[in-house]
């Protein structure tokens, strides 16, 4: 008697309850709405994002020569290989990793510099904060056009100020030599990006709390080993941010280089990005412009994993 009753108490509590089953349906429910609240967002990304890419993928096989061709025929390989064996190809990777690792390092001492001011305890910090942020909010195009004016050869401002302080003598064509055009975007660049690196790293400044700062004036450490040990170790992810985020961005650079001198002179300032734009659309060689578009994405997977494993292993020497 006792071990039926023992046994129709586990098979009550195995049954599901009406409660139960009203929950378990809810759930349900709830499932099926997120899916078909899901479904659209999903559907854009696919169509936005997933499918451009596996369609560039795709072309990167074959030998297009027109947006409008029908004879395609299958190259495999060939297009990656005509790439790596055009010398084109490698002064314009020469370029872009310059233009990458100048602009990248003068950004990241200027910003830590500008962080360091902004977060000083001065009256009205919020009024430095928001002007030290409009040259990022300026337009990439704006800001290149503004730029092209300061560096004009006949009416620029950088000329005008240069030559009445008597630093030179006569007017200098900024953007027609192709060395110094390539360092006057790259001026143009950071003057546009510091303030971005520059607010990564003050989160960063702001995150350390004050009693360490009045620890090492108790102790008189100075300040080269204050930012040695306790600044630069809590800064470290906030930099790595900004090394992975300004190596992708810089290596890519397009914009900024078509406003300004549109890879000229004597392609001084082609990048590995103009270099793809002007094989993919000027010389309507699709195949190999959606070849050079996977090599740019691969070299940005390998330096960024190269920047990943340098911070980390000066992250561990810091600690």
């Amino acid at each position: 008697m006792s071990g039926v009753s023992v046994a129709g108490v586990e098979a009550e509590r195995r049954s599901p309850t009406a409660p139960d089953r009203r929950n378990r349906r809810k759930r349900d429910n709830q499932g099926r709405l997120a899916f078909w609240l899901l479904l659209p967002a999903a559907v854009a990304v696919f169509g936005v994002i997933v499918y451009p890419i596996l369609r560039t993928l795709l072309i990167s096989f074959f030998e297009v020569n027109s947006a409008l061709a029908t004879d395609t025929p299958f190259v495999g390989l060939q297009n990656y290989v005509q790439i790596l064996t055009a010398p084109g190809f490698w002064a314009a990777m020469g370029r872009t990793l310059y233009f990458t690792l100048v602009s990248t390092a003068l950004e990241l001492v200027f910003g830590l510099i500008v962080a360091g001011l902004l977060n000083a305890k001065l009256r009205a910090r919020w009024l430095f904060r928001a002007i030290v942020i409009i040259p990022w909010a300026i337009p990439t195009i704006v800001n290149a056009a503004m730029w092209k004016g300061i560096f004009n050869a006949q009416y620029g401002a950088l000329n005008a100020a240069l030559t009445q302080l008597g630093i030179i003598d006569q007017y200098q064509a900024w953007l027609g030599d192709p060395t110094l055009a390539l360092n006057m975007v790259i001026v143009a660049d950071v003057w546009k990006t510091t303030p971005l690196v520059a607010f990564f790293l003050l989160a960063g400044l702001t995150s350390i709390p004050d009693e360490l700062y009045e620890a090492a004036k108790i102790d008189r450490a100075g300040w080269p080993r204050f930012f040695r040990s306790i600044v630069l170790p809590m800064l470290v992810p906030s930099i790595s941010i900004v090394l992975v985020l300004r190596t992708v961005e810089a290596f890519k650079v397009f914009d900024i280089v078509y406003a300004m001198t549109r890879g000229g002179p004597v392609n001084g300032t082609q990048t590995v990005a103009y270099y793809a734009y002007t094989t993919a659309f000027s010389d309507q060689n699709f195949g190999v412009g959606a070849a050079l578009s996977y090599i740019i994405v691969l070299v940005i997977l390998v330096l960024t994993f190269v920047y990943l494993r340098m911070l980390r292993r000066s992250e561990m020497s810091l600690l």
